[in-house]
């Protein structure tokens, strides 16, 4: 079943356009959104939680979000980078504010997640450090039964053990719970730890969707000793970098002699994508 279905999402700014973005997550999956600052990720986060106005149809398991939006927000968690807006207040104070718009709070489920993540409700948010702050998110999010967790940028400014342990915990919510996930972030490696899709978006519209292992399995990194070599080659997104000239090929290509080929990390699909769009490789 499809946990989540965008279809056409716009919306118009002065300077900026989310063009008819469409993409699903489907249940019980972890759906990578990824795309450089400024791409659309948040503006397409809050698109599809109606946080603000757009056009185009946002479904939650086959019900249309905007004809059925309180039911389908109690199937919906959100997860962010914290909670920079209520520093003085305790959780304990948050959680009653919180539960009271979810008739399925579910306080044994609540007490579960606190003892889990080691979260104490009389401490304020201003003394929990960033990491806590998530699991306090997720905390919330989960303890009214949600279905889909939305996370916009939740692992920003964590260490990377903490980054680690965050990814551990969905992905066993995931396998364990059935729960389906929509992870925005730049922070590339930790899809690469746990993500089944990817979903790019660039200017404002979705460059690819894609499986990751399909996607990983596209491209090869080959580095050139002349960005010349490259050019012809056709390499996509060429760079300059410390020993020469780099840019991606398809897997189906054969790499000219002398080229060294190597694994393309989705950072580095994600770099050489951009680049090729700049001015379709200006080195050539």
């Amino acid at each position: 079943m499809t946990a989540l279905s965008v279809k056409n999402l716009t919306k118009s700014y002065a300077h900026f356009c989310l063009d008819r973005v469409s993409f699903t997550v489907e249940e019980g999956r972890i759906v990578g959104l990824i795309g450089r600052n400024g791409a659309g990720k948040s503006t397409t986060i809050n698109g599809i939680l109606r946080l603000i106005s757009a056009q185009g149809s946002v479904q939650v398991f086959g019900k249309e979000f905007k004809s059925e939006e309180n039911e389908i927000k109690q199937k919906v968690g959100y997860v962010g980078g914290g909670f920079a807006q209520y520093p003085l207040k305790k959780l304990s104070v948050i959680r009653k504010i919180y539960a009271s718009f979810y008739p399925a709070w579910n306080v044994e489920e609540y007490g579960l997640y606190l003892k889990k993540f080691g979260l104490d409700e009389n401490k304020r948010v201003r003394e929990l450090s960033e990491g806590m702050k998530v699991k306090f998110s997720l905390a919330l999010a989960l303890s009214h039964g949600a279905r889909l967790l939305v996370m916009d940028e939740p692992t920003s400014g964590l260490d990377p053990v903490s980054r680690e342990e965050f990814c551990d915990i969905v992905l066993s919510l995931v396998r364990g719970k059935g729960v389906s996930v929509l992870f925005s972030t730049h922070i590339t490696s930790d899809l690469m730890r746990i993500a089944d899709g990817i979903v790019y978006i660039s200017d404002g519209k979705i460059l690819l969707e894609s499986s990751l292992k399909a996607l990983l399995c596209k491209y090869a990194l080959v580095r050139f000793s002349t960005a010349e070599a490259a050019c012809r080659a056709s390499a996509i997104g060429v760079k300059s970098v410390k020993d020469g000239f780099e840019g991606l090929l398809p897997r189906s290509s054969v790499p000219p002699e002398g080229a060294a080929v190597s694994e393309a990390s989705l950072d580095q699909i994600m770099i050489h994508l951009e680049e090729s769009m700049k001015e379709k490789n200006t080195l050539c």
